[in-house]
C-alpha cells in the first residue's frame, strides 16, 4: 500500500535557492517517494519531477561548495 507523502509545511513551495542542504535533500527524498508511489496524475508528476530536478541541483551546489571549502582548507594547511 502506498503512503501519501506530505511535504514539510516550512519547505513546501519555498524557493529552492533558499533551502539548506538538509532541507533540499529531505524534500527531494519526499518527491522521489511520491513519484514512485504512482499516486500522482500526469500534471502533478511533471511538477514533482521539475521540483525534484531543481532540488537535486541545489544539493549538488551545496556539495560542490563544501568540496571547494575543503580544498581551500587543505591548501591553507599545506602552506
Amino acid at each position: 500500500m502506498s503512503e501519501n507523502i506530505v511535504f514539510a509545511s516550512e519547505a513546501m513551495g519555498a524557493p529552492v535557492d533558499s533551502l539548506s542542504y538538509e532541507q533540499a535533500r529531505a524534500e527531494l527524498d519526499a518527491v522521489v517517494r511520491q513519484l514512485e508511489s504512482g499516486q500522482s496524475n500526469l500534471e502533478q508528476s511533471i511538477a514533482l519531477w521539475e521540483r525534484g530536478e531543481a532540488l537535486a541541483k541545489r544539493c549538488e551546489a551545496w556539495l560542490e561548495g563544501a568540496r571547494e571549502r575543503l580544498a581551500q582548507a587543505q591548501q591553507a594547511q599545506q602552506q
